[in-house]
């Protein structure tokens, strides 16, 4: 497997080290793509965590930027850690999590999208509640009937459940803790949520969750928020990985949710020497058909797929997936339509209609 090839139909930077998304969002006429990078290092952890950024107007043709967000004071010293992006009068702002002693929420703003400046005020949050834990970042900002909510990931050692903590805020600047929106028994912590509003009054919530035994899960769920608490009418788990990780959900142009989601993940770190081989997925949609909530690829990605691939082989009750190095993969169930887009090393499966997706490196 040549992992030296560049990717086709799937954004990397062209140097260093990239992985969750973040800041996803419509901004000026271009899709704003960012994500955690290390920016002269093709392996983690080898320089303090930045924003890398990018943009597109079809998710077809990129434009590489200069890297948005850099450590630079002592309240992020430690790294500009995941976050999300909204826009609020013509003007851009970033938020994340500020990594130092203690982990705490901090914010940036653009007017043209490029160039940021952060807040003199920063860290807006400064530190985590009680019902929280030290886990305590990827903050998730967005706007409902004229009020701000941000949804921060975190956990309470106490009770061993995995948490996304509520604030509010009239401004994006002065925020106040509201609850505990939603919560996991039995894990570590919660991770990389997304909140959006619907155009039916609902919202959609996603989140990555750790277990207590160290395994995720993505979790996508449509629902209210009442009284602080989110409640969940529907639910899925249709994004089966196995090599993705960190997805996050945004609005498009439209206002219509789409998803991104970092590949291969972090088990794959340094698993070629000298390069990084992470990509963001391609953009899938996000519709609820017969009860169930789906990802299907981006309209304008589907001319690039094909309904058979020589990997994968069909089998009485599904198909399975073959690869050079790792366990093959194995989908069961009924299969009444595949959309497959291979990309050099790079897999990603929609299976009737992204009731399952699957997203592979094949090596």
């Amino acid at each position: 497997m040549n992992y030296t090839k560049s990717l086709q139909h799937h954004y990397q930077p062209q140097a260093g080290w990239m992985n969750d998304p973040n800041g996803l969002v419509y901004f000026k006429g271009y899709y704003h793509v960012f994500y955690q990078h290390a920016p002269h290092h093709p392996i983690p952890w080898k320089e303090q965590m930045c924003w890398g950024h990018a943009r597109t107007r079809d998710f077809h043709t990129w434009e590489e930027l200069p890297v948005a967000l850099v450590p630079s004071f002592p309240y992020d010293g430690g790294g500009c850690w995941s976050g999300t992006a909204i826009v609020k009068d013509d003007k851009l702002y970033l938020f994340y999590a500020a990594i130092a002693a203690e982990s705490t929420i901090a914010v940036a703003v653009s007017e043209d999208g490029v160039n940021f400046e952060k807040y003199a005020g920063n860290p807006v949050i400064a530190t985590y509640p009680p019902e929280g834990g030290p886990d305590f970042r990827d903050p998730a900002v967005c706007c409902m009937n004229g009020v701000y909510y941000c949804v921060v990931a975190s956990g309470h050692p106490e009770t061993q459940t995995a948490r996304l903590l509520l604030y509010r805020s009239d401004d994006l600047l002065s925020w106040e803790f509201v609850s505990v929106l939603g919560e996991w028994e039995n894990a570590k912590y919660a991770e990389c949520p997304s909140i959006v509003p619907l155009k039916d009054g609902k919202c959609l919530l996603a989140t990555s969750v750790c277990n207590l035994d160290e395994t995720h899960f993505f979790q996508i769920m449509i629902g209210t928020l009442e009284d602080g608490r989110f409640q969940c009418e529907l639910s899925d788990r249709f994004d089966k990985g196995p090599d993705q990780y960190a997805g996050q959900v945004f609005p498009d142009e439209n206002g219509d949710p789409l998803l991104i989601t970092w590949i291969p993940g972090w088990k794959f770190a340094g698993f070629v020497e000298g390069i990084d081989i992470g990509c963001m997925s391609i953009p899938r949609r996000i519709v609820v058909e017969n009860g169930r909530i789906c990802g299907r690829p981006l309209e304008t990605m589907v001319p690039l797929m094909q309904s058979t691939d020589t990997a994968l082989t069909m089998t009485d009750d599904g198909f399975v997936v073959s690869r050079t190095a790792r366990p093959s993969l194995t989908h069961t169930g009924e299969v009444r339509q595949l959309q497959i887009l291979h990309d050099e090393y790079i897999m990603e499966i929609f299976v009737n209609g992204g009731e399952t997706v699957y997203s592979l490196l094949m090596c």
